[in-house]
């Protein structure tokens, strides 16, 4: 199968976007944050997507990999719109979504406002709510002070340039968290975490599965798992737990 590839037109940007047409419940990919649809797991995925006839679909979400955006303005509800404006215009019937880390959270957030085409779900390392139960409180004091009085923080990075954590994603996130009581997702969820991963702890995503109101929530855990989960055997379980979870097993 040939992928597809595009832009849509949302509120002034441009959602980078490609897509594999092929039979059953459309698999959708959502990527983490400062991820882009060109990632390991998710090239992986369309790979596995052409082998076995399966529709899916992955996109950049706004000032992230293709797609247009200026980062500082950026927030999870924007990007919750832009996941379901996608899916929306490029895909029909049943689903499939697929979300990493960030992804995850943004997967949870599409799943409840798209229940009734929802399939299932698988999430990896997922981290919903992440900007206030993980990143905020790892950020200094002097850090918080920045954001207070300037609106961001520039966090040092050993490999890359530093990254702008803003007031307006901190303060937004607030407005978008699910893991304060039940969350109404009913359909089976997957979620493969790894027991090493340091900036999802793997309590975090076992209190998610907790929280879902799904009786069908089977929780994996690889030991030698970090957060990436993009080894040769991360990524064969990953494509076997998406296999499974579209044909409902």
């Amino acid at each position: 199968m040939t992928e597809q590839s595009g832009f849509l037109e949302r509120g002034g940007e441009r959602l980078a976007w490609r897509r594999i047409e092929g039979e059953g419940p459309t698999v959708v990919w959502l990527g983490g944050f400062r991820s882009d649809m060109a990632g390991t797991k998710a090239e992986a995925l369309a790979g596995t997507a052409r082998d076995g006839g399966w529709r899916y679909l992955r996109f950049d979400y706004s000032a992230h990999g293709e797609s247009t955006g200026v980062w500082e303005q950026a927030t999870i509800g924007q990007w919750k719109a832009d996941a379901l404006a996608v899916i929306d215009a490029l895909t029909e019937g049943p689903l499939v979504l697929v979300g990493s880390s960030m992804g995850g959270w943004i997967a949870c957030l599409a799943a409840l406002e798209r229940s009734e085409r929802l399939h299932a779900l698988v999430l990896v390392a997922p981290a919903p709510d992440f900007t206030e139960k993980l990143m905020r409180p790892k950020i200094p004091p002097e850090g918080l002070r920045e954001i207070e009085l300037n609106g961001v923080w520039l966090e040092p990075s050993e490999y890359d340039e530093p990254l702008p954590i803003t007031r307006r994603l901190l303060d937004e996130g607030r407005e978008h968290l699910i893991m304060d009581g039940p969350i109404p997702i009913r359909c089976p969820v997957r979620i493969l975490q790894g027991q090493r991963d340091e900036q999802v702890p793997w309590a975090h995503a076992l209190t998610l599965a907790g929280l879902l109101e799904s009786e069908d929530v089977v929780f994996t855990l690889a030991k030698s798992g970090d957060h990436r989960m993009s080894t040769p055997a991360d990524i064969a379980r990953l494509s076997e737990t998406v296999a499974a979870a579209r044909q409902g097993r």
